[in-house]
């Protein structure tokens, strides 16, 4: 049977509650009798040693026994619920009581109830001057002699027992209550908003605070995740539609060119059909770029590792990119640590495939009479390259999904011709080399890019 967190947290306080107070009620119940009985046991003895005493004391003054020798403390013994009897030297009786006559008033407790018990005796030698001259028997109904007002006290203890224990009872349900609603409550929310999520609800959110951190960090991770998932099912439904545009827009200026060829209406010449060709050409580099992407998330690509010259493969990018800069007239500066080794374990294609497309994009994304840096650092474990440029630069609000398929945030970026996979690419790559990729940009401003490899094992 399924139970609310707050009924099982509830449940769990009282019962952990109801084990303690029945725990603390025989612990603190046998510790009371337990010292109650010495107590009693402490009185009975010294009671013992004063009668002794007393019997001592009359031997001495009477000069021997006779039929009066201690006679009133028969009247004391009485009251206090015990018999006595005085024996001389030679164990004949001086005179004694009839444990009878206090039977009805004594009492022993037993296992909870109110017994009479059985009589038992102990004997005590009177000696004066070293010598026995007596005996004293002391007789009572129990071990430890209870009369009623030590069995009212006993009594009175144990429902001072189980009234704190019925009040403790109470307090604790009524703090379980309190302290269950403020456990259950977020969580309950919590859980509303985890169960709205996963029916695609992804704007739900949980606006319960708490001040308990572990139900704080549960509710900013549940928000955060719905920010994540919204976040993700917005670009789900970007890339659809900019996979849907790229593949269009070279289709439609396919399918209009050679309508209107067909038609007569525009001249079937070579110029015409190169640029057609061109156009077939960027649509096969799209459908390429989605291939490799596809195998790499799939790990259909094994990559052919060897040891790589990273400052080496950069020269030898830079060269191929020289004229592509001069179209725009951008630098490209290349610099490196000196005497340090830039040799890593990789796979030499996928790598150089990465500073392609970083560059391209350096390149493509700068201004006019721009600058492109190309920084190489190592040290013990790592490669890094830094590739910075002071072009238009990337929005703060782009900068978390650059990395995603088909994004482009930036109007200003749309407009200019790519596949918006390249980035996916290089990090898929990196990853595949446990490398990391970060970026930093300001808007106008330009970008950077850091690249980190581990170095060669």
């Amino acid at each position: 049977m399924k139970q609310s967190i707050r009924g099982r947290l509830s449940f769990i306080i009282i019962f952990c509650a109801v084990v303690a107070v029945l725990l603390s009620a025989l612990i603190v119940n046998k510790t009371i009798t337990d010292t109650f009985n010495k107590y009693m046991e402490n009185i009975q003895t010294q009671r013992n040693e004063r009668l002794v005493q007393y019997f001592q004391q009359v031997y001495k003054s009477d000069g021997g026994w006779n039929l009066t020798s201690g006679e009133e403390m028969m009247h004391e013994a009485y009251m206090s619920n015990y018999c006595l009897s005085l024996l001389d030297e030679n164990k004949k009786v001086v005179w004694e009581m009839n444990h009878e006559d206090i039977k009805s008033k004594n009492y022993m407790t037993m296992n909870g109830t109110q017994e009479t018990g059985v009589y038992m005796t102990s004997t005590f030698d009177i000696n004066v001057n070293n010598k026995t001259v007596g005996y004293i028997i002391i007789g009572q109904y129990s071990p430890i002699l209870l009369s009623q007002e030590d069995i009212s006290f006993k009594t009175q203890i144990n429902k001072s027992i189980v009234f704190s224990g019925v009040l403790t009872l109470l307090i604790v349900s009524v703090i379980s209550l309190i302290l269950s609603k403020q456990f259950s409550e977020p969580i309950k929310e919590v859980s509303k908003t985890s169960v709205s999520l996963s029916k695609g609800n992804y704007n739900s959110r949980s606006n319960i605070k708490s001040n308990i951190e572990e139900i704080t960090n549960l509710t900013e991770s549940i928000n955060d995740l719905g920010e994540k998932l919204n976040s993700q099912d917005l670009l789900r439904k970007r890339l659809i539609s900019d996979i849907s545009h790229e593949i269009r827009t070279p289709l439609n200026i396919l399918q209009n060119n050679l309508e209107a060829m067909i038609d007569g209406i525009i001249p079937v010449t070579t110029d015409k059909l190169n640029n057609l060709n061109d156009e077939v050409i960027r649509f096969g580099k799209l459908l390429n770029n989605l291939n490799v992407l596809k195998q790499i998330e799939s790990n259909e690509i094994a990559l052919k590792l060897g040891l790589v010259n990273i400052e080496e493969l950069l020269s030898n990018i830079i060269n191929d990119f020289y004229i592509a800069a001069d179209e725009k007239n951008i630098k490209l500066i290349m610099n490196k640590q000196e005497n340090k080794s830039f040799i890593v374990l990789g796979d030499y294609d996928k790598l150089k495939q990465v500073f392609i497309n970083l560059i391209s994009n350096s390149i493509k994304f700068n201004n006019i009479n721009g600058t492109v840096w190309i920084n190489i650092s190592s040290d013990i474990k790592s490669v890094k390259i830094k590739i910075k440029d002071n072009g238009i630069g990337i929005k703060k609000e782009d900068l978390p999904y650059i990395f995603e398929r088909m994004y482009r945030g930036d109007k200003s970026r749309q407009k200019i011709e790519g596949s918006g996979i390249g980035l996916t690419l290089v990090k898929k790559i990196l990853t595949l080399h446990s490398g990391t990729i970060d970026v930093e940009s300001k808007e106008n401003k330009g970008t950077v890019f850091t690249v980190c490899i581990n170095k060669k094992d």
